[in-house]
């Protein structure tokens, strides 16, 4: 058809009929080719909400957006990130602080991140905060990487092309795929991934899609108290991908050897605020800010392959 097949996509989704994953990744590129009115656009969003994402569709657009980012090359295959979903209740910035804190224990740290959508302060407005620099390009990032454990790639330079959809989205106010597909598309391909998830029935299809693109290991996780991070308040459901094998279990504060948190004493606060508590987490103050840290932390060097299993990686 002369749209790409977008038209057929939609009316498919409306039918509650699923998409495949090369016809999903086809219909993204018409959309990021700037081929798609932004009527189009939302009536493709919603409709796949509606529908519900599955694992084949959210692979097939998180295809689409690696194709056309632009890339950081690192030459290491062992490269970890950390990053969430967004739209969890407002903590500071725990993924952040917690790559921060693997990079210091020897890990390759990729990290992709944005302002914040949904709360005071996103990672890249803590990186700031903390003196980072964030508009680096390309090279210069992976250059950091490769001399110093850490490099932090900020999603609009990198995928440009998502601004046919910025608009659209925000116009709408509500959750889509986009909200998901972050994490799915780094930059510089990690492929050691601890991933916080604040819709816990996402995490399934986020795992699966995870195991078609291609992972050593990714954790997604999902706390019962609303937390798109691992949690020191309450249990936290885990998906633990390795490769084609998928594994959901449970874990608690004390599996780690921590003890469980107050939720008020984790709340976040502005940039400057959330900066503030890393600081102090990094200078080994103790308390809830930093056990949540450390839980964090462990689990990303586990997924990172530098750790036998949480406990040791908190250790």
């Amino acid at each position: 058809m002369a749209d790409g097949g977008l038209t057929a996509a939609i009316e498919a989704l409306a039918c509650g009929r699923d998409l495949a994953q090369e016809q999903a990744a086809a219909v993204l590129a018409k959309i990021m080719a700037g081929e798609a009115s932004e009527t189009q656009i939302a009536a493709f969003l919603i409709a796949l909400r509606t529908k519900g994402e599955t694992a084949e569709e959210l692979a097939g657009l998180a295809e689409t957006m690696r194709a056309l980012a632009v890339r950081v090359t690192v030459a290491r295959d062992d490269l970890l990130d950390t990053a969430g979903t967004g739209g969890g209740r407002p903590t500071f910035n725990v993924s952040t602080t917690a790559a921060l804190i693997a990079a210091g224990a020897g890990c390759a740290v990729a990290k992709h991140g944005n302002r914040s959508a949904t709360s005071p302060s996103g990672s890249a407005d803590v990186l700031e905060a903390l003196g980072v620099r964030i508009d680096l390009d390309a090279a210069a990032v992976g250059r950091c990487i490769e001399e110093v454990g850490f490099g932090f790639m900020f999603a609009p330079a990198h995928h440009a092309a998502t601004r046919f959809v910025a608009p659209v989205r925000k116009a709408l106010g509500v959750r889509t795929i986009f909200n998901f597909l972050g994490p799915l598309t780094n930059p510089a391909g990690a492929r050691r991934q601890l991933i916080g998830v604040s819709d816990p029935a996402m995490l399934e299809t986020m795992a699966r899609a995870l195991a078609r693109l291609g992972v050593d290991r990714a954790l997604l996780v999902s706390s019962e108290d609303g937390l798109d991070e691992m949690s020191t308040v309450a249990p936290t459901r885990v998906v633990e991908v390795a490769g084609d094998d998928i594994s959901s279990y449970t874990v608690d504060p004390e599996d780690a050897g921590l003890e469980r948190s107050p939720a008020q004493a984790l709340r976040g606060g502005s940039p400057q605020d959330n900066a503030a508590t890393a600081r102090a987490i990094f200078a080994g103050e103790p308390g809830p800010a930093r056990d949540l840290a450390l839980l964090n932390a462990g689990a990303a060097i586990y997924a990172a392959g530098a750790a036998d299993g949480l406990r040791d990686g908190v250790e």
